[in-house]
This record gives structure tokens, C-alpha cells and sequence, in this order.
């Protein structure tokens, strides 16, 4: 029998961060559903945040509850900035580099709806990645990939490890602590900024024991994604573009943002996805993120992956203007704990990361706050873990098993239908009719012949259109149009 002390569920930031700060000496497996590498934390491009100093802690916590329509929970927001200066601190000693200045100043940048610029970089546009291989190099565990967990292992209030396909065998790990650090759910959506293995499967197992999930109506979109792609994952286009100075035009170069909201390409996510959406179905124009104003030496220093990216699809950046719209990047809402990742009357189970729901984002997450979340509140758990009492009671045994049937014949066409209808009916402008129409799908999916897998998906749609239909004002990143508003539009 295969027994640890801590396993960690993914292999972003947050599973990471966590094994990095768990002892060598404790029996830890990490492991991730494809490769490694194969998660959000390595697309990410911004950057983290961290607070300059102590006098900016309150800015950066109003900034972060100003973005999150103060649905947040403020408690949280402020463990999150008052951590992140140990944190810097941290990193830099370990010897994560940041891009920093000639005089090895670390470079800070801005991005919408901060107050000032606090963003740190690494490799220009590619700070997911360094960072994402600064840990893998950095973490003293064993890193198992091809293992997809389709089952957690619960008994009356207590994880005692979980079910997964190992390189396509079913196999039983048991553990005295599980930390779910499986990320968030973009792969319910059509269009998605998010790795291809980030499919919500943990979300659905939580919605069949029993573990709330909490602000599933909250799924941010971000607004500049290049989404003329035959691919699952769009391509996105960093806010960091507008915080130094891109602007998005419509096809006559008309800079239409300021109709909406007097900051212009520096509003909130919500507030500039919504109004590229509502542009184009008003007008039916093309939107585009606009360059021209860069250098080009700089821009290429700045921005090498975006550069090069779009070089390879026949664009010459900043020269040429770049086709966008906004599509699903975020999960604000996730698996119910407090802010040591503990998860409410559930031993031996912790989350963090994106597939948390801690409060830090409220209604909308403010920009590069996600790299920033999923370190603290890692540690945080990792904190609670080795603060818990050791379990050395009788394991029971587990008897049911999904093995057999994580895949049925007619998965595939229904996880296509159901992507288009989170899109069209659980996306960025919502009405009730959609959500009920999402909601029959959803629940006439479920009474079909499918997989484990699939079923899983629809658990997590599920809590997400329930979430949508319960709140019936529009708050940050979920806005209900009224059948009246909609049928005006259509007009």
C-alpha cells in the first residue's frame, strides 16, 4: 500500500510553493495530470504582485476590494498583501531573478485598476514560466506526472488520500493530507486562456461529497485574447500591453472604451471585457489591440514571447494591430476553506491556488493578483499541514470504483456542446433564459451514457449556472442582463 504524508494535487505555483516549504524529510507526492509544465501558472505573462512597502499594503488592499466590487473577504486581501513582502523576500534569497533595471533595480509594472506600478516581471512577458521552472528546480519532492485524479478518498469527515489513472492504470494513493492545488475551470469554456488539462474535474468531485463550492458565479474573462485559433487555449495578450500604453480601437482606430468608463484600457477586467463584447454585437465591428505607439526594440525586449508568438502567425508586432476578443481566464470562486486552506469540516483536505475560493478576488480579480494568492495561501496550508495532528487510525476501505468508465463513446460531442453553451449562456453577459437553457443541458447531459470524467465537468457547470441564477443583481464579473435589456439590444 502506497502511503505519504502530504500528497499535492497540481503542479502550478501553488503545489509548488507548497512542496518547496514542506520538510525533505516528510514522504511528499506531487503530481499533475499531463506534464508538468502543462498548467496555467506556465502561461501566465504579467507578473506577480507584490505590495513596494509597507505604506503601500492599504493601497494595493484598496486596489484589490475596489476590483472585487468589496465582495471580497477583506481579511483574507489583507494576509494576502501583507505576505507578499516576505514573500519577495523569500523568493529573491532562493534565487528566483526578476527582470530588474541596469543598476539591478527590480523592474515594477503596472497593470488595470492599480494605483501605482507594483507588478514584478521575469523574462519580459514570461514570468509564469521562470517562475513555474525556478520551483520545479527548486522542489525537494518526488514530481509524478500522468496521474489524474478522478476520486478522493472520504470517510466521515476525513481524506484519507485519492483514486487515479497512473500512466492509464487505476491506482489507490493514500495519504495522511491532501492539498488540491488542480487550478481553476477554463476548459468548460469555448473560448479559454487556460492550459488544456485544467477541466474542473476536483470541483466535481467536491460537489458529490458534499464540499461547498463558494462565488462559482463569479468566472472572470479577460479582454484581449487573440482567439482566431483552431485551439482549445486562445492566445492571450498580457493586461500588461495597456498598462504601458497599448490601446484597444475599433476598425476605424476609434478608441471606444472611454464610452464606457473614463479610464479607458486602464478600467477593471469585468468593465473592458464586457464593453469589447457589447461594442461588437452593437456595431459588428473588428476590435483590435493596438501597438503602433511602442518602439520596436523595446517592445521586442519587453514582450519576446508575444513577439515571437505572433510572429509565427504572420504578424509583425508593434508595427501590426492584432484581431481581439475577450475570453474565459479566471475562476474567482472555488472550493470552499478559511485562509489556512483548511477546508470547513473536512480533516486531512486543503486548497489552494485557483482552485480555492479564499475571498482575496471577490466579484473580479484584480490583475497579477493570482501568482501572488496561490503562493501565500500555499504556504499558509503547508503551515496548517504540519500543524495538524498525525493520523495513525484504521484506513477503510474503498470499495466503489470509476475505472472502467471515465470515457464513453459520445464524451467527446457532448463536452464540444457543452463548451459552446457555458460560452453563449454562462459567459460574460448572462440572462436568465440562457442560464435555465444551460442549466436543462446540463441536467439532461447527466442522465446520458457518459464518463466519469465528463460527469465530473457537469458537476462543476452545474454550480456554476446555480451560482449565476441565485444572484440576481449584477455584481464585478457577473453581469444579468434583463430579457427586456436583451430584446432592446436585438432591436
Amino acid at each position: 500500500m502506497k502511503r505519504y504524508d502530504v500528497i499535492v494535487v497540481g503542479a502550478g505555483i501553488a503545489g509548488l510553493y507548497a512542496a518547496m516549504n514542506l520538510p525533505a524529510s516528510m514522504r511528499v507526492l506531487v503530481v499533475c495530470k499531463d506534464i508538468p509544465w502543462e498548467c496555467n501558472t506556465f502561461y501566465a505573462q504579467g507578473g506577480i504582485v507584490t505590495a513596494l512597502d509597507e505604506a503601500d499594503v492599504p493601497r494595493h488592499i484598496d486596489d484589490t476590494l475596489a476590483a472585487g466590487a468589496y465582495h471580497n473577504v477583506r481579511e483574507a486581501v489583507e494576509i494576502m498583501s501583507r505576505d507578499s513582502l516576505e514573500l519577495r523576500v523569500d523568493l529573491l534569497q532562493r534565487g528566483m531573478a526578476f527582470d530588474t533595471d541596469e543598476a539591478g533595480r527590480l523592474l515594477y509594472t503596472k497593470e488595470a485598476a492599480h494605483s501605482v506600478s507594483r507588478i514584478l516581471h521575469a523574462g519580459g512577458d514570461a514570468t509564469g514560466r521562470y517562475m513555474h521552472y525556478f520551483m520545479m528546480t527548486h522542489n525537494p519532492h518526488l514530481l509524478q506526472r500522468n496521474t489524474l485524479v478522478y476520486d478522493l478518498l472520504i470517510e466521515k469527515g476525513r481524506c484519507y488520500g485519492v483514486r487515479a489513472m497512473v500512466n492509464y492504470r487505476p491506482t489507490t494513493l493514500y495519504a495522511d493530507h491532501v492539498l488540491i492545488a488542480s487550478g481553476g475551470v477554463g476548459s468548460l469554456y469555448a473560448y479559454n486562456t487556460n492550459s488544456r488539462t485544467v477541466s474542473a474535474d476536483i470541483h466535481g468531485i467536491c460537489t458529490e461529497k458534499g464540499i461547498a463550492l463558494e462565488d462559482m458565479e463569479f468566472m472572470q474573462f479577460h479582454p484581449t485574447v487573440f482567439v482566431k485559433t483552431p485551439f482549445a487555449r486562445k492566445l492571450l495578450l498580457t493586461e500588461a500591453l495597456r498598462g504601458e500604453g497599448a490601446h484597444i480601437v475599433d476598425e476605424h482606430g476609434r478608441r471606444f472604451l472611454f464610452d464606457y468608463d473614463e479610464r479607458g484600457e486602464l478600467a477593471g477586467r469585468d468593465i473592458v471585457a464586457r464593453a469589447i463584447f457589447d461594442y461588437k454585437r452593437k456595431t459588428g465591428l473588428e476590435v483590435y489591440l493596438d501597438f503602433s505607439m511602442f518602439e520596436e526594440e523595446w517592445f521586442h525586449r519587453r514582450f519576446p514571447n508575444i513577439t515571437k508568438t505572433f510572429e509565427a502567425l504572420g504578424y509583425r508586432l508593434p508595427r501590426d494591430r492584432v484581431p481581439i476578443s475577450p475570453a474565459f481566464h479566471y475562476a474567482n470562486g472555488g472550493i470552499a476553506c478559511d485562509t489556512w486552506g483548511r477546508i470547513p469540516g473536512m480533516k486531512g483536505l486543503y486548497v489552494a491556488g485557483e482552485a480555492a475560493r479564499t475571498g482575496v478576488h471577490g466579484a473580479n480579480r484584480l490583475a497579477s493578483n493570482s501568482l501572488l494568492e496561490a503562493a501565500v495561501f500555499a504556504r499558509r496550508a503547508v503551515e496548517a499541514i504540519l500543524g495538524a495532528q498525525i493520523h495513525d487510525g484504521k484506513i477503510p476501505v474503498f470499495d466503489k470504483d470509476y475505472d472502467t468508465q471515465l470515457h464513453r463513446e459520445h464524451d467527446k460531442r457532448y463536452k464540444h456542446q457543452l463548451r459552446q453553451i457555458m460560452w453563449k449562456d454562462v459567459g460574460i453577459i448572462r440572462t436568465e433564459s440562457g442560464l435555465h437553457e444551460a442549466k436543462n443541458f446540463i441536467y439532461d447531459t447527466k442522465n446520458r451514457e457518459i464518463g466519469r470524467l465528463l460527469e465530473l465537468r457537469l458537476n462543476t457547470a452545474a454550480a456554476i449556472v446555480e451560482a449565476a441564477l441565485a444572484r440576481k443583481e449584477s455584481l464585478g464579473s457577473h453581469y444579468i442582463e434583463t430579457e427586456t435589456d436583451a430584446s432592446h439590444e436585438s432591436a
